[in-house]
């Protein structure tokens, strides 16, 4: 897939934390943060590109992958405020607390064009859920939500794996019954999310399609 980004490259101290931004907003997608169940809506656009950008997040563990969901059309269903979403590597070393300065000097990026490798993806993804049986595994998204933001920290075959989810969303999604009505339809999750200890209901993201209006435009593929 070819992404068009926006690359930032601010300083905090001496230290350069590289940062992208899709090119364009993902305007018809949104994300409620878990608690513990949140959803990722999302068009056939906005799904896709999600999925690109974690491909890209997956081998890129020098880079932060900023996506501003907050802005977006918000959707009639789930509870809860709109965040945007960070995906970065678990060896970056970012705190979440330290995301409000560094997004304040997210100014003047530059263009920037990438390609993401589909099948090394696949073939990630596939190595994340062969290791689902190991009881010593610790390739989860470890997340946590701060000002107006989801995080999702993680590696690559986590990230793969969660590419790999959006990208089934984004194709089969326009399948499902109802759509063409302007209904979502559960399609998957983001699978790995660390859960907390003690029990209680697991955390959840949930991954649904929900076509944009006019509803006329829209014809399943």
């Amino acid at each position: 897939m070819r992404l068009r980004l926006r690359e930032f490259r601010p300083r905090t101290g001496p230290r350069e934390h590289r940062t992208v931004q899709p090119w364009q907003p993902l305007r018809h997608t949104s994300l409620r943060a878990p608690a513990p169940i949140g959803t990722l809506t999302g068009d056939h656009d906005g799904l896709n590109r999600l999925a690109g950008l974690l491909s890209f997040a997956a081998h890129s563990p020098h880079t932060i992958v900023h996506v501003p969901l907050r802005e977006a059309v918000p959707p009639d269903e789930g509870q809860g405020p709109l965040v945007d979403l960070v995906l970065v590597h678990h060896a970056f070393g970012l705190r979440a607390a330290q995301w409000p300065e560094l997004r304040h000097r997210l100014r003047q990026g530059t263009p920037l064009t990438v390609r993401t490798d589909e099948a090394r993806t696949a073939r990630d993804a596939a190595t994340w859920r062969g290791r689902q049986g190991h009881a010593d595994r610790r390739d989860d998204l470890r997340h946590t939500t701060h000002a107006g933001t989801l995080f999702l920290f993680g590696d690559r075959y986590v990230f793969a794996e969660a590419a790999m989810s959006l990208a089934y969303a984004a194709g089969w999604g326009p399948r499902q019954k109802g759509v063409t009505e302007g209904h979502p339809a559960l399609v998957s999750g983001l699978w790995g999310l660390r859960q907390p200890p003690g029990g209680g209901h697991p955390v959840e993201v949930l991954v649904c399609f929900r076509a944009y209006p006019p509803y006329a435009h829209f014809r399943r593929p």
